[in-house]
């Protein structure tokens, strides 16, 4: 729920910041800055909820922490991408390709009742596919979104 939260703040704020700049909408760059910082923020979580975020990833999996660190700073990295105009498209199907492959983690997670937060087998279970699909969903899209040529 907080990476949405931030994604549509970040997307209001930028919208009217770069009106009030370019004294125009410029939507494309808005949905760009916004899934940038949502990207950053969840990528500050694989370094503050490493255990937890560890603990996502299936079981034949080795070097899970080193994983989890490893992908916080790839979601940096495509943050970046989002924000150089020759990286756009690549850093947005990058973008797409990951938010695939990290699903099966989720999955994994809520049929474990994995809590990422406290690193405990506490977590909201299969409930918590109902809203992360979706939300996974969305985020594609608006990866997709922002990789369109500019």
């Amino acid at each position: 729920m907080k990476p949405l939260i931030v994604l549509l703040l970040s997307f209001s704020i930028s919208i009217f910041v770069i009106k009030l700049i370019k004294k125009e909408y410029d939507i494309a760059l808005s949905a760009r800055i916004a899934m940038s910082i949502m990207l950053a923020f969840t990528a500050i979580g694989h370094f503050v909820f490493t255990k937890g975020m560890s603990m996502m990833i299936p079981k034949f999996i080795p070097f899970k922490e080193s994983f989890v660190y490893l992908t916080g700073v790839f979601e940096i990295l495509i943050a970046i991408g989002l924000l150089i105009p020759r990286l756009i498209y690549i850093s947005g199907w990058t973008l797409i390709i990951f938010l695939l492959l990290m699903l099966p983690a989720n999955i994994y997670a809520s049929i474990n009742n994995v809590n990422y937060q406290k690193g405990t087998f506490d977590g909201n279970g299969l409930a918590y596919l109902w809203f992360r699909i979706p939300l996974q969903i969305l985020f594609i899209i608006w990866a997709y979104m922002c990789s369109i040529r500019v």
